[in-house]
């Protein structure tokens, strides 16, 4: 069977590959065309368009880049015609991936999509294009299936892929400190600024000013590998007490007592590797009024959304400064919020559903097109 995926951003990327992976347990014949990154590629996937030409953060940087966001929809649509697929998946990334959908159920190709838009956090009314649209919708987050279900829209609960990704995976081994020239004799705290440059430009000045002092500790830049290692450098201005690490976010976490994060996918991985971290988020103050005025949701970060109550501190806009960061990270180093926020994520990995939800979602992809 011949399937076209669809992911725009680092984390579509990673559960997509995950995806392929399960199915092809499934289907041995499967073949796959991508919009996606180097692990969809790896799995088998021809990579039409990399997810690093895709991803545009903000309400302004999309209108910035519309003449290239609509010669790709284009695109996209002549390639799906000239392939003809059996299934299109689409993972999150929703203003490009609806599009899509309405032209594939108009060309009768089955329309599935794996990792729901976030549409319980804002642009509600895109509920009615899914349902016109979506043959079939698997969500990871246990609020998602009650929220469909409101809007007369059954769909499953297949369980949050990060827990199978991170797992019990042993990450690092005794020379992986040496190998990076990492200091043995002190905590280790992981900077996490994101891997878009918008995000990188702006969150990662501040981390670095937060750090400022605190000689008790050694800080690991997490560096994307979607992304140029000059890009994190530049702002780095020969700090000694940072080491910058490229496509180990994974491991860096597995190594680190505390991490400042930006808002995204990476708040919910740090929090499974049972880290304690600090939200940021900071944006275009255009971007971020309007959302501010079309964003319904309680927080920003997956963690406090799934539990429901604020368990990651969450700094946003002016309240992202190095000294406000610098006193919430020494908070949940070196005092009791540390172990509150351990006993919380425990809780919170059993709300995700356990292991198992990439087999489980290629388990129900293959009996909805068998049917």
């Amino acid at each position: 069977m011949k399937y076209y995926v669809i992911a725009g951003e680092a984390s579509g990327d990673l559960h997509g590959s995950n995806l392929m992976k399960a199915i092809r347990a499934n289907d041995a014949k499967a073949e796959f065309r991508c919009w996606g990154g180097d692990l969809m590629q790896e799995q088998g996937g021809e990579l039409v368009k990399h997810y690093r030409s895709l991803a545009f953060m903000g309400f302004i940087e999309v209108i910035a880049n519309l003449r290239t966001i609509i010669k790709n929809i284009k695109f996209c649509k002549e390639d799906i015609s000239a392939w003809k697929p059996d299934a299109m998946i689409f993972i999150d990334y929703p203003g490009f991936n609806l599009r899509i959908a309405e032209f594939a159920r108009e060309q009768g190709i089955k329309t599935i999509y794996y990792i729901s838009p976030q549409i319980w956090a804002w642009k509600e009314s895109r509920i009615h294009k899914i349902k016109r649209d979506i043959d079939k919708m698997m969500v990871i987050l246990p609020f998602e299936k009650d929220f469909y279900q409101k809007w007369g829209m059954e769909v499953d609960f297949v369980g949050h892929p990060l827990l199978d990704e991170i797992g019990t995976r042993k990450w690092i081994d005794e020379s992986w400190k040496k190998k990076h020239g990492i200091p043995e004799n002190k905590k280790l705290i992981a900077l996490l600024p994101g891997s878009r440059k918008q995000e990188i430009d702006t969150m990662l000045p501040i981390m670095i000013e937060a750090t400022q002092g605190m000689d008790d500790y050694h800080f690991l830049l997490a560096i994307a590998p979607s992304q140029a290692i000059d890009a994190y450098t530049s702002h780095l201005d020969n700090r000694s007490n940072i080491t910058q690490i490229q496509g180990e976010t994974y491991a860096i976490l597995s190594a680190s007592s505390g991490a400042l994060v930006t808002s995204g996918t990476a708040t919910l991985e740090t929090a499974i590797f049972g880290v304690p971290e600090v939200v940021c988020y900071k944006a275009n103050k255009v971007s971020y009024w309007i959302a501010r005025q079309l964003i319904k949701v309680k927080f920003i970060s997956l963690v406090n959304l799934v539990m429901d109550r604020e368990i990651v501190k969450e700094l946003i806009q002016a309240d992202l400064n190095p000294k406000q960061v610098k006193s919430e990270l020494m908070k949940i180093l070196e005092t009791e919020e540390r172990e509150k926020m351990l006993v919380s994520f425990q809780e919170l990995k059993l709300k995700l559903g356990g292991e198992g939800a990439s087999a489980k979602a290629a388990r129900v992809i293959k009996e909805f097109l068998s049917e």
